[in-house]
Parts: structure tokens; sequence; C-alpha cells
């Protein structure tokens, strides 16, 4: 299944840090906790986007490792390289499209990761099947997608405001389902571990923020929920007025993050 969608690196970025500024808990502490990482691993993070996960893993083990983070965005890996180049980490970056034939040798990663980002791929068997080809026997693919109960209150004021059915999203609609029997198929052992974080808006801005980079997003995603005499202005103002309301009524928006981490064993 090809889906029309292109992340840039402002809504990208926009969203992580919202979710550090207003989650209750932090995801790359537990991803930290989830996984097995141990010092000299050769880690492959795919779809590596601006290179949060690399940074993360990179200082997790103290450099004593070595790290490689693909991604098919060239202003995304533009943004890894300068972070990397900043902080002085050792981490290479290179292009991949993960919808074709990985350009590694069987058998050099002990882990892969993937971390929302898998549920974009237009073949999920073929995807992971090349995931699988080039871990090493008894290395792990972790990767993270949002499960069917994410988000839910976000969904609740974007259809309250525009009266409009949302289509199924890529992610929630096919990570537990279509993407968890692709791994079970290929790989020999399989754990879900689940990962909640409210984040708590106490003022309508930052939830408004998240959306506008969100459906800047989407709008890539769902043509048909822009179109019309509504444009994406028009509807941001319907959305802002819904999330006004719920501040003043309630307080505060509470955001719950429900994410699935599949954890694999070849």
């Amino acid at each position: 299944m090809k889906i029309n969608y292109q992340e840039t690196t402002s809504d990208l970025i926009t969203r992580i840090n919202i979710h550090d500024q207003f989650g209750g808990r932090n995801i790359d502490d537990w991803m930290i906790d989830v996984l097995p990482l141990k010092k000299g691993m050769k880690i492959l993070d795919v779809a590596c986007g601006a290179g949060k996960q690399c940074i993360s893993f990179y200082e997790e083990l103290g450099g004593d490792c070595k790290i490689t983070g693909v991604d098919v965005s060239k202003e995304l890996l533009e943004k890894a390289i300068q972070v990397a180049g900043q902080k002085e980490y050792d981490i290479q970056f290179d292009n991949l499209d993960f919808n074709k034939a990985f350009d590694f040798e069987d058998d050099q990663f002990d882990l892969i990761s993937c971390c929302f980002a898998i549920y974009y791929a237009e073949d999920i068997p073929f995807t992971i099947k090349e995931m699988h080809r080039v871990i090493k026997p008894g290395g792990r693919l972790f990767t993270t997608g949002p499960m069917p109960q994410n988000k839910q209150v976000f969904y609740d004021i974007i259809r309250e405001a525009t009266g409009k059915v949302i289509p199924p999203m890529p992610g929630s609609s096919r990570y537990s389902t279509e993407i968890m029997d692709a791994v079970k198929n290929t790989f020999s052992k399989v754990e879900l571990k689940i990962f909640e974080n409210p984040l708590t808006f106490e003022t309508a801005e930052p939830f408004l923020a998240y959306t506008r980079a969100s459906l800047s997003e989407d709008r890539k995603l769902w043509a048909d929920f822009f179109s019309g005499q509504e444009g994406f202005e028009d509807i941001m103002k319907k959305i802002t007025a819904v999330s006004d309301r719920r501040i003043k009524e309630d307080g505060k928006i509470v955001m719950t993050k429900v994410v699935g981490g599949i954890l694999a064993i070849k």
C-alpha cells in the first residue's frame, strides 16, 4: 500500500518538543529500559528522522557502539548530521528507502530500531524481511508505533470541530495488526510492550501547535479531509474554538499517547 506521506523537519521537531515539555513520561527512557543495549553493539536506526534515537542510544552507551542512521528524507538527514556534529558524536548517517532492498550485507547488526515509521512502508512483509536479513542471528528488531487507543482526545476534538469522519491513520490502523503479524511470521520470538504518556495542556496554545503540526503532515495523507470550500486555516479556527471551550470548562486538555513497542529476536 503506497501512502503519500512526507514528514518535515519543523513538524517533527514541534511535536517532539511538545511531547517532551507536556508529557508525564519520557519515551526515550522507556526505550532504554525495554531494549537490551550493550556496549560494542552495531545498531541500525531505520527511518532515523532527525536522529533522536541515534543520539539517545549513543549517549546511553557512552559512545561505545557503532550506530548508523538511515532515512529517505534529505532534509531530516541534514538535521541529524548537524545535531550529531555539534555534539561531536561519531554516528554515521546515510540515505535509505525502506521500500527497496537494504544496501547492507546479511547478518550485520545486533539491533535494528525503527521508531514511528514502519507503517508507512508500501510492502510491510518485504520491509520486515529486509530488516530480518541484515540482523545477526540472535539480534533484535525494535519498532514502535501508535496503538488504536492513541491520542483519542485529539481525534475527538477534530471530529467535534469539523463534523468530518476521520480516516483510519496508517499507524494505529496497521501497527498492532498487519505489522505485528508480519513480525511474528518472520522472527523467532516477539513481544509487545506498551507505553502510555499523558500530555497535559493547561492552555490551548500548545495543543493547537501540536494539532497544526500533525494536520500539516496529515494533509498529505487525507486529501479529502481538506477538500471542498474549507481550507486548512478554516478548519484550524474551528478546532481552536472547541479547544478553547474545553480548556474553559475542564481547566485542561489531557491527550494520552498510547504506543506499542514490538521487540523481536532473530
